[in-house]
């Protein structure tokens, strides 16, 4: 789909899209964030009315309710007039290209089944996500490998479904949009579908809820492939988990190919039924590792093409040495450079400045390879006036449940130990781990006290809780 937009207008909004990404320290709202400003499809401004518009209603309202003010302060930032207003607006002229899928029915069908129908993917792909713009590495090249043989061979055995698992921020979106965006230019009519796990529930939920059940399984049992990120947020329920396990057969079946992203392994994923987890190893799992400091430099020269003013090598060097957790890391901090680049053409990056610039980032990144899984346990041991040996057991009174899941939960989130270690030093499985993670993030959306135990906890880290990974 084809952006309309203001040039004057566009240039205000992409600076100050920059300044307000350049502030997030949470990948997770990073992620989100990001994913609803792609389906922004024009941006005017007439007598200081600032008007943005989304191709559906929900990211229009769910951009209005959290973001309005922020994004305001980043207009002024940027250089908007101080008594400008702006609003998120669905455009109901603009729609999505629909794809037409030929009916697979044999010729002896009714009229009714041999009936061309629409689909359009629930989720736009990002048109920058391709195999070009992904920089391949010794990280990644086998899940990149993969993908490209998924483009070769959509629906062949061997990699289907194509399950791609690794932390956050490594690359897993970009490879598997970078999928479906080059089968779509090889075949226009071929019908593709991108959305999250959590997507998928919604979808659901409403369609129970306004009896179009039937509507939503022929919506997602009839297209040619199903691109599904997040899978670990399918654990929600096992009604729901019925339904995509049928919906993952239908397609299956019918050779149609499935693309799944996850941050941990499927032997890994905490909650899922087995039969699930069996036909998600069914084919071929890749995992993405975090990459070595040749392909951050490779990212970070790739990512920085086109800047104005150009970044030098030397600052590229110097994100590339001193950020190594994960590339959406290294995306902020080349961001803050570019700005503070646009904002003073003429200042040296010196090694000092970048110092000095990138603190926030640098500071972050030394915390998260200090802080040791003992230290947590004992940190919150201590807080919950508990011993270290009773986390460690295995005792589940509530007493000792809720410290022992906020260790795992700290640890997970705000260090750089990988799940593997946290479930040795727990001495607890890897799904107890990441059940008792996604336990944690429930429960602090409704206990304010677990709250502010964690967020006493992780002031005695120097972090904030909008600070996880």
């Amino acid at each position: 789909m084809k952006e309309s937009i203001d040039i004057d207008s566009k240039m205000l909004w992409e600076r100050a899209k920059s300044i307000y990404l350049s502030t997030l320290q949470s990948e997770q709202e990073k992620e989100q964030v990001e994913r609803y400003l792609s389906m922004i499809t024009a941006v005017t401004c007439s007598d200081n009315h600032f008007v943005i518009l989304t191709s559906n209603a929900y990211a229009a309202d769910f951009l209005k309710t959290g973001y309005s003010g922020k994004f305001k302060s980043c207009l002024d930032l940027a250089g908007g007039d101080s008594n400008l207003t702006l609003e998120f607006m669905y455009d109901e002229t603009v729609k999505r290209p629909s794809i037409v899928i030929p009916s697979r029915s044999s010729p002896m069908a009714s009229s009714s089944q041999r009936r061309m129908s629409a689909f359009s993917s629930t989720m736009p792909l990002n048109e920058e996500y391709t195999f070009d713009e992904f920089v391949r590495g010794p990280s990644n090249s086998w899940a990149l490998a993969a993908a490209q043989g998924v483009v070769a061979n959509p629906g062949k055995s061997g990699y289907n479904p194509l399950f791609i698992h690794g932390g956050t921020g490594l690359g897993k979106t970009h490879l598997m949009q970078a999928i479906g965006n080059e089968l779509r230019r090889k075949n226009p009519e071929m019908a593709i579908c991108y959305l999250t796990a959590e997507t998928f529930l919604n979808e659901y939920v409403n369609a129970l809820k306004n009896s179009q059940i039937e509507s939503f399984r022929n919506r997602y049992r009839t297209i040619d492939m199903l691109m599904v990120d997040d899978v670990q947020f399918l654990q929600k329920g096992k009604q729901f988990q019925e339904e995509f396990f049928n919906t993952f057969n239908a397609l299956q079946q019918a050779h149609k190919q499935i693309v799944m992203t996850s941050d941990v392994a499927p032997k890994n994923l905490p909650s899922i039924e087995e039969r699930l987890i069996s036909r998600f190893e069914g084919g071929m799992v890749q995992e993405i590792e975090s990459p070595n400091y040749e392909t951050r430099l490779a990212i970070l020269k790739k990512k920085s093409e086109g800047m104005t003013p150009e970044i030098p090598d030397n600052a590229l060097e110097y994100i590339a040495d001193s950020i190594k957790s994960h590339v959406r890391a290294m995306e902020g901090a080349l961001r803050k450079v570019g700005i503070f680049r646009a904002m003073d053409p003429t200042a040296k990056l010196t090694n000092e400045m970048l110092s000095r610039l990138l603190s926030d980032f640098i500071e972050k990144e030394k915390n998260l390879r200090k802080l040791t899984i003992e230290e947590i346990q004992q940190t919150v041991a201590k807080k919950y006036s508990v011993e270290v040996s009773q986390i460690l057991s295995e005792e589940r009174t509530q007493s000792l449940v809720t410290p022992r899941q906020l260790a795992m939960y700290i640890a997970r989130k705000f260090s750089m130990k990988g799940l593997k270690e946290i479930a040795s030093q727990f001495k607890k499985t890897h799904s107890t781990v990441i059940h008792g993670v996604k336990n944690i993030e429930k429960m602090l959306d409704v206990d304010e006290e677990l709250k502010s135990n964690l967020e006493e906890i992780l002031a005695e880290f120097g972090y904030r809780l909008s600070d996880k990974f």
